[in-house]
């Protein structure tokens, strides 16, 4: 009795770790990236159909103005990131992910993104990574300047700047949740 309760205990072992083995490779196997950057505001101005720093109209301009007086320019934008998952994978389930944003090579904030995604296997999977953060925090110049550099993360206009992001994965397995092994680095180019 005691002999079967062991081989039952190690099939059960060798299935779970099997399948706990099948899960990180789907992770590990999925393809990460930038595939964009969206809903672009700063200082409350939403910058989706703004091209240019005189494209503001007066109460906008006030609105910048006041806020870089304050001290606190907000900028908060949506980073689409896309999980290609190959057909041999398997489905992966992610469960969070840690993140690091750097702009122009400057790291700015972190975040955990805590809602659970599946990544089919042979499908592409998107989801956005809401971020905000004070300009003046991280960056230096006037109103306009720092105004331009939101612009060129919307996309519209500004000079060509360079959005980085650093994630770390966690996926689901039968054994409990998993880290992926080491962050993954994606950057992206917008602007100009």
């Amino acid at each position: 009795m005691r002999l079967l309760r062991s081989l039952a205990l190690l099939t059960l072992l060798a299935t779970t770790g099997c399948a706990t083995l099948s899960q990180f490779r789907a992770l590990t196997g999925l393809d990460f990236s930038i595939d964009g950057v969206s809903r672009v505001h700063v200082s409350g101005i939403d910058l989706a159909n703004v091209r240019s720093y005189g494209d503001l109209g007066f109460s906008d301009v006030a609105n910048l103005a006041a806020s870089y007086r304050s001290g606190e320019l907000p900028l908060a934008f949506d980073v689409t990131i896309r999980g290609d998952n190959p057909a041999a994978n398997g489905d992966a389930r992610m469960l969070q992910m840690e993140w690091a944003l750097s702009l122009e090579g400057r790291e700015t904030v972190r975040g955990l993104l805590a809602e659970e995604y599946l990544f089919p296997a042979g499908q592409a999977t998107t989801f956005p990574v809401a971020v905000e953060l004070d300009l003046l925090e991280f960056f230096e110049g006037n109103a306009q300047d720092l105004f331009e550099l939101a612009l060129s993360l919307s996309g519209n206009g500004g000079s060509p700047k360079t959005v980085e992001l650093e994630v770390l994965p966690v996926i689901s397995t039968a054994l409990g949740p998993l880290a992926y092994p080491e962050a993954i680095r994606m950057q992206y180019r917008v602007g100009g």
